[in-house]
């Protein structure tokens, strides 16, 4: 049992004291998971800084490229996530023979996440057809997709064996080799796309073999360490290999489409709300990106914090310390809350600043202060949708949610957004901060529904396959 995890007895320890110890641990959990966040978000500037340079066909070729495979890898990444609560609760309780039997089939659904993203992403040329794409940027497009193809088996291998490592308590494991994998990124980039050590230039497509590259090292780094590493030495990926167990996997299945589903509308939102701001032109376009950018940044620590809320509430509720399970999952909704707070402050008295270091541009400098007001509005509730749908799936209570967040972002938020971007039937036109409004009221109706679960919600009894011994 990792250091990090420590079940709690039901005592009469003083409330605030608790309280505290758990918060602790949840920084010791959330902070290395933090830091893995930011590293896999440095590989995605490090390719748009570096292709942007190449040449602007570049530039857009892999950000169409990544456009087109991020939802679909953030849908299996969900799927896989269902496995950190299911190990978390297994070591929590102690159960430790069933770790590996998951582990092996969360592996076995990383295969065939695999096949179907190589076989989608090495045939998008009808979607860049119908996008009416010009022929040279479609072709940087297809050769990105292509050369990142390679490294896909490495990427959701890594997220399956994050099940197995996160799960143990272990965080800092995949911050380690999330770190490694951008640094080895960065001097690969600058090899394949310039053209250097004697290779050609391929401009966007290097970023491809780049990625492929710098993930694979990292994913074969994962496995040698695992598998030598004193710390994991009860569990041998090779020594304890599973034959597939169809139950283990449908099991994984129904905790896990539903997380998967849910980042899938979440961030496919985004996008659509981007593709409905282009014609506004590209001023507005540009103010929308910034703040989305800043808004995301700032939302990679209460994401983390929930990441952590996952883990240490399913190994509470695993250890059978269901009082300090809901201690901890409500109690965050305290320290998260003091979280947006901050940095709705920050927002808002630091949005010109914040403006004028992404664009020296007067006009986007404008749209990017008058956006950042309103993310600064709706802090708080995307603060607590998060924490609350993190607790939840830490209870492995992830349907409810699924349908939840599909209510509050696409039956009220993108229509509500639309509404007042466009028209005039509710007030006069917004333009794009009529999208943001409509975040603000998704997040609302997200947070307020997402919490009255949380404090409602009992936990069911497993299904046989999962307190079965293994």
């Amino acid at each position: 049992m990792d250091e990090n995890h420590q079940p709690l007895p039901e005592t009469r320890q003083p409330l605030v004291s608790r309280t505290l110890t758990e918060w602790k641990t949840l920084a010791i959990l959330g902070g290395p998971i933090l830091i893995a966040q930011l590293a896999q978000m440095a590989n995605g500037v490090i390719d748009t800084v570096m292709a942007g340079h190449a040449s602007a066909e570049d530039l857009a070729g892999v950000g169409i490229g990544s456009s087109l495979w991020m939802p679909l890898f953030l849908f299996f990444m969900g799927l896989l996530g269902a496995l950190q609560p299911i190990i978390s609760g297994y070591n929590g309780a102690r159960t430790t023979g069933k770790i590996m039997p998951a582990t092996w089939q969360g592996l076995y659904i990383a295969l065939a996440g695999t096949v179907v993203m190589v076989l989608l992403l090495t045939n998008v040329q009808p979607v860049l057809s119908m996008l009416k794409m010009e022929p040279t940027t479609a072709g940087i497009t297809q050769g990105y997709l292509d050369a990142f193809a390679w490294g896909i088996p490495a990427m959701l291998l890594m997220n399956a064996l994050r099940g197995l490592t996160d799960g143990l308590g272990h965080t800092r494991v995949i911050m380690a080799f999330s770190v490694l994998s951008t640094l080895i990124n960065l001097p690969l980039n600058y090899i394949f796309i310039y053209g250097k050590l004697g290779l050609p230039a391929m401009g966007g497509v290097g970023c491809g073999w780049a990625t492929s590259l710098s993930n694979g090292t990292a994913a074969i780094a994962l496995l040698v360490y695992l598998n030598y590493s004193k710390t994991f030495r009860a569990f041998h990926i090779l020594a304890d290999w599973v034959k597939p167990n169809w139950q283990g996997i449908r099991y994984i299945l129904r905790i896990g489409v539903p997380i998967g589903f849910t980042i899938f509308v979440e961030a496919s939102m985004f996008s659509v709300i981007a593709l409905f701001l282009a014609p506004l032109g590209p001023v507005v376009v540009a103010g929308h990106q910034i703040a989305l950018n800043v808004v995301s940044l700032l939302f990679m620590l209460p994401l983390s914090i929930g990441m952590a809320l996952t883990l240490r509430v399913s190994f509470l509720i695993g250890a059978r310390a269901p009082d300090t399970a809901w201690l901890i999952s409500r109690s965050s909704l305290i320290l998260a809350s003091a979280i947006a707070l901050i940095f709705a402050s920050a927002l808002y008295v630091f949005s010109g600043p914040i403006a004028a270091l992404y664009s020296s541009d007067a006009e986007v400098q404008a749209v990017t202060v008058r956006l950042l007001t309103f993310a600064a509005m709706f802090q708080i509730a995307d603060v607590i949708q998060v924490t609350c749908i993190s607790a939840l799936r830490g209870y492995k209570d992830t349907r409810i949610p699924m349908f939840i967040m599909l209510f509050s972002f696409w039956g009220i938020g993108l229509p509500l957004g639309y509404f007042l971007t466009f028209t005039d039937a509710l007030l006069p036109a917004l333009g794009a901060a009529g999208f943001w409004v409509g975040l603000t009221a998704g997040l609302t109706s997200a947070s307020l529904l997402l919490g009255w679960r949380l404090f409602r919600y009992r936990p069911a009894p497993e299904p046989a396959w999962a307190s079965a011994s293994a």
